[in-house]
Order: C-alpha cells, then sequence, then structure tokens
C-alpha cells in the first residue's frame, strides 16, 4: 500500500461512492472514501491523498464548501480536487474552480476519461510533492553547517553546496561551473594526511583514506582540518560518491591545547615538586638531629625548588596566553597581546636535545645537524619543537627494555624542500599494526610491552597533527640493523629560509 497513490472519493449516496469504487479498482489506487463533507475533512487530514473525487451536491456541506475549507488549511490546500458534478453549467463550474477545484469530471462516467484524468492528476501530484520535498532538502544542503560535493564515478564534480565551495575555494556554482575532479580541488588548498581516522565509535566511517583535508598554517591565518566522509551512491548509471566536508578545526586545535598542557605541567612542575617534597619530608622527619648547615642546606634546596616552581607557573601563564603553539614565525595568536611564538633555528636543535637528555636523564643521545641547514628555522615554533623532540625521546626511553636507550638525532636534507628531523633508537621493534596506528590517538603502542606505562595515546598523534598543520609529513619504521625504530619528520621551513640555506 506504501508505493500506491491515495484517493479519497466523498460522495453521501453509496451508489455513488460503490460506482467510483468499481471504475478505478484494480488501477493502482488506495481508495478510500467519506459519505459527507465534515468526513471529508477528517479523513483528508489522516490520510493526505493525492487527490480528492469531491460530490458537488450534498446535503449540509456541499462540495463547494468543502473545497473551500480544504484550501483554508495549510497541510491540505495543496491536495488536488476533482469534482464529481452532474451540473454542466458555467457558473457551478466558475464556483468550483473558485473554491479552488483543480479539475472536473461529469455524472454519467465515462470509464477511459475518469481513468486518465486520476492517473494524470496523481502523477502529477506525487511530481509536485517530490519536488517540495527535493526544494527542502536542497535548501538544508544549501543552509548546512558542513560541505557537500557529489561526483560521478570518474570523480568529477557534479555539485557542490556553499559551504563546500567555501572551503575549496570555489565560485557559486550558478557563476561559473566547475570542471575539476574532486582531488584536484582539494590539493590546491590541502594537503591530505592520515590513513586512520582518529575518531571511534559512531563516528568512525568507512572511508577510502585519507581521512583528513589540512590547510597549512601561514603567517596569515591558521590551519584548517576537514574531516572527509564518503557515502557511496546507489550503483546506476549516475553513480558516484558524496563527500562530506565537516571543519573540525577547533576539535583540533582544542585537542593540540589539552595535549601540550598537559605535557607542559607534567614536564615542568615534577622535576621541582620532587626536590621541594624531599628537602620538606627531610626537614620535618630528622630535623631534631640535624646540623644548623644541615637544615640551612635543606631549606635553601626547598626554596630553590619553590623558585623554580614558581618560574614554571609562570611560564605556563605565559603559555596560555599564547595557544596557538604551532605558528610559524610572523604569525600572530589573534590575542590582544599580540605575542608571536619564536621559531627555532636547525642549530639550536643540538642545545634543545641536551636540555630534554637532561631533564630525562638519558646518557647516550646524539645530535647532527646538516652544516648547510644550521642558519634555516623551522615553520614550527620553539615551544612546539620542544614538545615534539621530548615525547620523541621520552617514547625512546619509555620502550626501552633497560630505559637506558641510545637515541640519535638528525637534521637532514637532500636538494632544495623540507628538512628531515630523525629520531632513531635501539628500543623495541614494532609491528605491522602498531606501525599503522601509531599516529593515531588514544593508541597506546605501550599497552604491547608492559600494560602499565602511563599517558593519554596523545603524545604522537598531536605530534603529527602539529607537522601535519605546517604542511608536513610523519614516518616511522623499525630499524634495519637491531631493534628499535626510526621516526622521521619532514618538516618546511620557514618562509625564505629555503633561500638563505640554498645559498
Amino acid at each position: 500500500m506504501k508505493n500506491l497513490s491515495t484517493v479519497l472519493i466523498v460522495d453521501d449516496e453509496p451508489v455513488g461512492r460503490d460506482t467510483l469504487e468499481a471504475l478505478l479498482a484494480g488501477q493502482g489506487h488506495n481508495l478510500a472514501f467519506a459519505a459527507n463533507g465534515a468526513e471529508a475533512l477528517i479523513q483528508a487530514a489522516e490520510l493526505l491523498p493525492d487527490v480528492i473525487l469531491l460530490d458537488v451536491m450534498m446535503p449540509g456541506m456541499d462540495g463547494f464548501e468543502v473545497c473551500r475549507r480544504l484550501r483554508a488549511n495549510p497541510r491540505l490546500a495543496d491536495v488536488p480536487v476533482v469534482m464529481v458534478t452532474a451540473l454542466d453549467d458555467r457558473d457551478s463550474r466558475l464556483e468550483g474552480i473558485e473554491a479552488g477545484a483543480d479539475d472536473f469530471v461529469s455524472k454519467p462516467f465515462d470509464r477511459a476519461e475518469l481513468r486518465a484524468r486520476i492517473k494524470t492528476v496523481t502523477r502529477l501530484n506525487r511530481y509536485r510533492r517530490l519536488h517540495m520535498e527535493r526544494a527542502k532538502f536542497e535548501w538544508v544542503v544549501e543552509s548546512a553547517d558542513d560541505g557537500y560535493v557529489l561526483v560521478n564515478d570518474r570523480d568529477e564534480v557534479l555539485y557542490a553546496n556553499p559551504r563546500a565551495c567555501m572551503l575549496l575555494g570555489l565560485p557559486a556554482q550558478d557563476q561559473e561551473p566547475i570542471t575539476s575532479t574532486f582531488a584536484e580541488l582539494a590539493g590546491r588548498r590541502y594537503h591530505c594526511q592520515s590513513r586512520e581516522a582518529w575518531f571511534t565509535g559512531s563516528e568512525q566511517l568507512p572511508l577510502k583514506p585519507p581521512c583528513y583535508l589540512v590547510q597549512p598554517e601561514s603567517a596569515t591565518m591558521n590551519a584548517v582540518w576537514l574531516l572527509v566522509d564518503a557515502l557511496a551512491l546507489p550503483s546506476g548509471p549516475d553513480s558516484g560518491q558524496l563527500y562530506r566536508l565537516k571543519d573540525i578545526t577547533g576539535q583540533m586545535v582544542l585537542r593540540r591545547q589539552t595535549w601540550t598542557f598537559h605535557s607542559m605541567v607534567s614536564h615542568k612542575l615534577r622535576t621541582p615538586l620532587t626536590g621541594m617534597l624531599a628537602s620538606l619530608e627531610m626537614l620535618a622527619d630528622d630535623v631534631a638531629t640535624m646540623s644548623t648547615e644541615e637544615v640551612a642546606g635543606l631549606a635553601g634546596l626547598a626554596s630553590r625548588s619553590v623558585r623554580r616552581l614558581c618560574d614554571e607557573i609562570e611560564d605556563i601563564f605565559r603559555y596560555l596566553e599564547a595557544p596557538a603553539l604551532a605558528h610559524p614565525p610572523g604569525a600572530h595568536d589573534g590575542l590582544q597581546s599580540g605575542r608571536v611564538e619564536a621559531s627555532l633555528k636547525c642549530s639550536g636543535i643540538p642545545a634543545l636535545v641536551s636540555k630534554i637528555s637532561g631533564e630525562l636523564k638519558l646518557d647516550s643521545v646524539t645530535v647532527t645537524v646538516q652544516d648547510d641547514l644550521a642558519d634555516g628555522q623551522f615553520s614550527l615554533s620553539q615551544r612546539a619543537m620542544e614538545m615534539m623532540l621530548w615525547e620523541l625521546l621520552e617514547n625512546s626511553q619509555k620502550f626501552h627494555p633497560r630505559r637506558s636507550p641510545a637515541v640519535q638525532v638528525s637534521v637532514t636534507r637532500s636538494g632544495p624542500g623540507p628538512v628531515c628531523l630523525q629520531v632513531q633508537d635501539n628500543g623495541s621493534t614494532l609491528g605491522p599494526q602498531q606501525l599503522e596506528r601509531v599516529w593515531s590517538p588514544y593508541y597506546q603502542d605501550e599497552k604491547y610491552f608492559t600494560g602499565q606505562m602511563p599517558g593519554m595515546g596523545l603524545g604522537l598523534a598531536m605530534v603529527a597533527a602539529m607537522v601535519w598543520s605546517v604542511g608536513g609529513t610523519c614516518r616511522i619504521h623499525n630499524r634495519e640493523q637491531g631493534p628499535g625504530v626510526v621516526v622521521e619528520l619532514v618538516l618546511p621551513l620557514a618562509q625564505g629560509a629555503e633561500e638563505i640555506t640554498a645559498n
């Protein structure tokens, strides 16, 4: 019954209803009946029929009045009404037209004419309803916050809503036809990143990789992140794919800020707190037996630890004032303070690695920087580079069987273009699944080793996020000789640095 058109027959005479039922039975209609005008209005409201066959001459509420009331009801105003009348005078037809009738059939009925009229009216009404539903759907899509791109099986763009045109840098479709494929359009602004969806549960869909489009940061704007969902359309001559472009920039910024703040608190506060607590506990336990010099020494240690803790807390507050951690040099965070995160020269890597190695108590770390790269500046800020190197060196320590890895850090470049920051250790070897998913958030490789390592599994994921945000790439593979892994971060230099290092 769902695919049949509904015809409501309204006639006060049972003979009239039976006659119309006999004429229309077996013609692909769902027939309903009403014996008077009031019943007709109730039935029409419940059924929303495709057409109403309405007898004019009925006691009480005649067909003209029923038609007027139908047209006055917003839900029923567009339902086609075919008036059934034995009247053939011009005035009656004019009154029916003024009441809102769409067509007329006269008694006695011509079987072929009646069926043809009902078939035509129902077909037109179905088309009208489909057109209205399509118009509503198009309005929703046109007003959507997400971008939608419809492509054929050759990836040629058939349709892009206004949001998609804005995200892809396209003119409105009614102004200029789209001649490029979706892949070509995406590649103009964005880098394709990640073979793993970062979202779990209902948010993770079976997508064709890559799942992300990332527009790298520049000197004038922050990075833009788009999550791309792909929906295959039903097979047929016009089969293709529908892409949804969801702007998740805000989510990625929040994730990055959460991770960097967590990392900073963990790294910056642990050491002074340890020194302060140790000295105060010793004073509390043994002050009665200590000499004046011993008390003064422990008090001095506690005081220095407190001072360092205050300095680190102030550093955290300064960080909170400049949340755009990975901005390249010259990019402002948009705050009134106009703070700018300083960039790091390639020549600064040895000192930074030495500082981190000392805090982590790593004894075997070597650093090399290619000579012609010394003056080159990374496109990421110094704070971002520090966070990333800390994460990589700490991972090397966590995954080494004795927590004492031999680590090699190098900065190299072959020809013009980006530089490669490589961190190589002699710790544990990773399996294929671990290598594939290591950049995904909330995925913890350490579960495969001890099951007890701290952390939320966000470190390497956020390393990847910062690298991707400036147009870089991340790679990881096992060492060819011996256990351990090699992590490679391919990073563009800051604008102008390529020319400097090339000369």
